[in-house]
């Protein structure tokens, strides 16, 4: 089974998909001349915008939180040690890539779900799957996209997230692995059935603490090891573009883990942040695309870069070279521990309480997560029968639900190379069908670009 996996992981993470995805960020940028530096202002009072008031949807920063929660999670912390371990200090800066032009992609996806949505009893819906069926007039695409995002959010991300949780919870307490599925089951179950209303609650209240509490702790830890900032930054600059003779061998890997684990934090084109987006009740589109541009910069910007700087500062990682061998031990008893690079670093100044804090941050932001990704997946469903049977709908949902936790519990017991790869065939099979889309539907977003500026 691992084999398969990996297999069709590198088909779908083939090189072209690297390319597609820092060339479309270009081009979004070209295209709104620079909106994610011209409009930030804008993009921040754009969070706080009022409610058209019609009595459907959510208002923009519950959007944004529940997209916020996507964003923040397993990939903060676990990813962004895996990309360290894998593409070495330099894949730092393609996540930073990824992210300056991914706020444009997100501004675009954001705006065209806004164009493209739908009502429907339990309030606004939407994503990429309507600007395939509405935008492009194909149906059919719209179903095998929605299919693949209820497999990839309903299943194969969960995984990752529940493995993560899982994972630091071993390292920090005598928690055995099942025992932190089910109880993670368990109080996601008690959110889900509460519906959008609930998940948004939730999420607007959990997200700016997690997000804002882990930035603080980073802070202090950087400080601890200031002196080290410098040669930090240095050697992600330097290894980025091969110019350190140990990334030579590997700038590869870097920019593709860069590329691979940036994309899967902050999600810019990969569709769910359209999917939440839609669920807005704003005045104008370009409205809600502005606030989901912003949401990316908080994810890649402030939170991986806080973890990034916190590893790097503290050298609790190690540098894997493509055929498993060990090119650099900064940490020769962290050995493949991706959740542990992070763990150890708080504990190096923190001694006794990094793994803690660490696993109690990881639970708050995979509990997020994974309510935002069952939003996700809902929303697919609704869409797959919106209008035609109610009674079937109901019924896949509740599947859904069930499916949910199972997978929630099987990616706690599971191996982590497995899960990851199964987590990175999701986003990658999404950002294809996104961004293809997206480029064609272009001249929409930009048009209500022009049409919100004039305003």
């Amino acid at each position: 089974m691992e084999k398969a996996v990996s297999f069709i992981n590198e088909i779908v993470w083939n090189p072209g998909l690297v390319v597609l995805l820092l060339v479309a960020g270009l081009y979004f940028s070209v295209r709104t001349r620079m909106v994610q530096i011209r409009r930030l202002p804008l993009m921040v009072r754009s969070l706080f915008g009022k409610k058209k008031g019609d009595g459907q949807g959510i208002s923009s920063f519950e959007a944004f939180c529940i997209a916020l929660s996507g964003r923040v999670g397993t990939g903060n912390i676990v990813g962004v040690a895996t990309a360290i371990a894998f593409g070495g200090p330099g894949a730092v800066f393609w996540m930073w890539v990824v992210a300056f032009f991914g706020a444009s992609t997100a501004f675009v996806e954001s705006t065209l779900s806004q164009i493209y949505k739908f009502s429907h009893p339990s309030g606004f819906r939407g994503g990429p799957f309507c600007f395939m069926e509405k935008g492009l007039g194909k149906r059919w695409l719209g179903v095998l996209f929605a299919i693949v995002t209820l497999l990839s959010c309903g299943v194969f991300l969960v995984t990752v997230q529940s493995n993560g949780a899982s994972m630091a919870l071993k390292n920090a307490f005598p928690i055995p692995p099942l025992a932190s599925g089910i109880g993670l089951a368990v109080l996601l179950g008690i959110v889900v059935v509460g519906g959008v209303q609930r998940i948004a609650r939730v999420a607007s209240i959990i997200t700016p603490f997690m997000a804002f509490g882990y930035i603080i702790l980073s802070l202090v830890v950087i400080g601890f090891h200031i002196q080290d900032v410098p040669g930090v930054f240095a050697s992600i600059f330097t290894n980025a573009f091969g110019i350190n003779p140990l990334a030579g061998g590997i700038i590869g890997s870097t920019i593709a883990m860069g590329v691979k684990r940036g994309i899967f934090s902050n999600e810019a084109g990969q569709g769910t942040g359209a999917i939440v987006s839609a669920a807005a009740d704003v005045e104008h589109p370009a409205q809600q695309g502005l606030a989901q541009a912003f949401s990316v910069y908080v994810d890649t910007l402030l939170v991986c870069t806080a973890t990034a700087l916190m590893i790097l500062t503290s050298g609790t990682y190690n540098i894997i070279g493509p055929d498993g061998e060990m090119l650099l031990a900064q940490a020769p008893e962290l050995g493949n521990n991706y959740a542990g690079f992070t763990q150890s670093a708080v504990d190096s100044v923190f001694a006794g309480f990094g793994s803690q804090f660490v696993s109690v941050a990881m639970v708050f932001f995979v509990f997020s997560t994974i309510m935002a990704y069952y939003f996700y997946a809902e929303s697919s469903i609704i869409f797959l029968f919106h209008g035609k049977d109610t009674r079937r709908e109901k019924l896949c949902i509740r599947l859904l639900q069930a499916m949910m936790l199972a997978a929630v519990v099987f990616g706690a017991v599971r191996e982590a190379d497995l899960v990851w790869q199964l987590g990175d065939i999701g986003v990658g099979l999404m950002a294809w069908g996104t961004v293809i889309t997206i480029l064609i539907l272009c001249p929409k977003a930009i048009k209500a670009l022009k049409e919100f500026e004039g305003r």
